[in-house]
């Protein structure tokens, strides 16, 4: 794909948690599921993975957090994004750091769809730049299947994991309360998410994180220029590097993620196939 999509197959609100108000892309019928966006925004990558949660039975709730909503992902428009990103308030993108403010806004939301949308909780699926934030959405009681997909904060420490100690020992503490697991995904030899940052959150979260990775020959080949020219790596897993056919291991991830989503939040449902 290389042209922007217009999203017209959702629809936009406006959405006020703690009176910051952010625009919500929202399509399907069912229990919610949060897709955060990835580096550089919301892609027509990322809205593939979207729809094929909504076509899954679920109310998909994709929030704009950075770059243009629908843009096809360029070298020059990703670069700029990346370097707002970096100096924003809003996130956390350096060890050091912390959790990043914007999960406050993003629990809160959480929150909100399960209001809405009702069932026995609400999935998060965070990609790339919000990788993590999924995992600190579990800080939301509403929050019972969390996916973390190639999480790449902070940028310049690869075995860190962007929570400061006391939210750490929080999610921790509330996986293994609840019982709930933590599905992640990886390339081998991705340079932003590396098998150090993996094994940190295996330490700290031990059996609760199920930790998948995938062989860099899995991934596409042929990404969008931003992927292909600045991460420069396989990364994305189910968007970006994801290659759609039959049997692919990336598909076959996009498959387990569905698989995971459903038996928490459709749990007396068998999967749909996509």
């Amino acid at each position: 794909m290389t042209q922007d999509d217009p999203l017209t197959d959702f629809t936009r609100r406006t959405v006020a948690v703690e009176g910051v108000e952010k625009t919500v892309y929202v399509a399907g019928t069912g229990p919610a599921v949060v897709v955060l966006p990835e580096m550089p925004g919301i892609s027509p990558d990322v809205l593939r993975l979207a729809r094929w949660v909504r076509d899954a039975g679920f109310t998909v709730h994709v929030p704009s957090l950075f770059g243009t909503d629908g843009a096809y992902p360029t070298v020059d428009g990703g670069r700029e994004v990346v370097r707002r990103a970096c100096v924003s308030a809003e996130f956390r993108a350096f060890a050091g750091g912390g959790t990043s403010p914007v999960t406050l806004w993003l629990r809160g939301l959480a929150r909100r769809a399960h209001a809405e949308c009702g069932g026995p909780g609400v999935g998060a699926i965070g990609l790339c730049f919000t990788g993590n934030f999924a995992l600190t959405m579990a800080l939301e009681p509403a929050v019972i299947a969390p996916v973390v997909n190639h999480p790449s904060l902070p940028l310049d420490d690869p075995g860190g994991i962007e929570l400061d100690p006391a939210d750490a020992r929080a999610v921790r503490d509330r996986l293994d309360r609840d019982g709930l697991t933590v599905l992640a995904y990886r390339f081998e030899g991705d340079r932003w998410c590396t098998g150090q940052r993996f094994a940190a959150y295996r330490a700290l979260l031990g059996g609760a994180f199920d930790g998948r990775v995938l062989p860099d020959t899995a991934a596409n080949p042929a990404p969008p220029p931003f992927f292909a020219d600045v991460v420069a790596a396989p990364h994305s897993v189910v968007t970006a590097h994801l290659v759609d056919e039959a049997g692919h291991p990336t598909l076959r991830a996009r498959d387990e993620i569905l698989t995971f989503l459903t038996g928490r939040l459709h749990p007396h449902t068998t999967p749909p196939t996509t």
